[in-house]
């Protein structure tokens, strides 16, 4: 991630006026070990307001079709992207995420899988509770809120950890996954302005 640093600096200095970006809740990201930053996703800026905003590094997934972009993949890579197939259980993907979590590293995910322009929270695809509950580290919510027009403000709010607890030492099989998915996802809609609240985990599926 040698590109980090100079790139967070210089996007800082234009999207903190750009965006008047207001930020909350710093003291809930550990400052070292694994930990994994999830939240809602609506625009394609919102893994750059959470880059600038967490106060350490954050390794996302990103959609495989960047990478093969010379210039942009080449960026992509060098602030700690790694690419994700999406819309299928994409091993390497979920073994790489595991691999930044055991190392001690941050990583962020947009458990929806895609932007969700609707202003609700839909379902969060299994991936993300299943790098979850196998690294067992804390899983810290995030809700932005705004809709980038130029300086208008846009909120991000980190909350507590998740209470996941419960999901110790079970069998992931995809009824776990969903329910710490539900636990995920409503963390998540309780940090956004306003609150948005989560259907019933029957009403998703249906």
């Amino acid at each position: 991630m040698w590109l980090y640093g100079f790139a967070k600096a210089l996007v800082s200095l234009i999207y903190r006026p750009l965006f008047r970006i207001r930020v909350e809740g710093l003291e809930h990201i550990p400052r070292e070990g694994g930990v994994i930053l999830c939240g809602n996703h609506y625009n394609g800026n919102d893994p750059i307001i959470t880059g600038v905003t967490a106060p350490r590094p954050v390794s996302f997934m990103a959609k495989e079709e960047i990478f093969k972009l010379p210039v942009v993949g080449f960026l992509a890579r060098g602030v700690g992207a790694f690419p994700v197939k999406r819309g299928t259980a994409d091993r390497a993907s979920l073994k790489r995420a595991l691999e930044v979590l055991e190392a001690g590293g941050c990583f962020g995910i947009f458990p929806e899988g895609t932007r969700n322009r609707t202003g609700l929270l839909g379902k969060a695809e299994p991936g993300t509770a299943y790098i979850a509950l196998k690294s067992g580290v804390p899983v810290i919510p995030f809700g932005i809120s705004g809709r980038y027009k130029f300086f208008q403000p846009v909120t991000i709010r980190y909350g507590p950890p998740v209470p996941l607890d419960r999901f110790k030492g079970a069998k992931l099989t995809s009824e776990a996954l969903d329910a710490a998915g539900q636990e995920i996802m409503g963390a998540i809609g309780r940090l956004l302005e306003p609150p948005v609240a989560l259907p019933a985990a029957s009403g998703q599926d249906s």
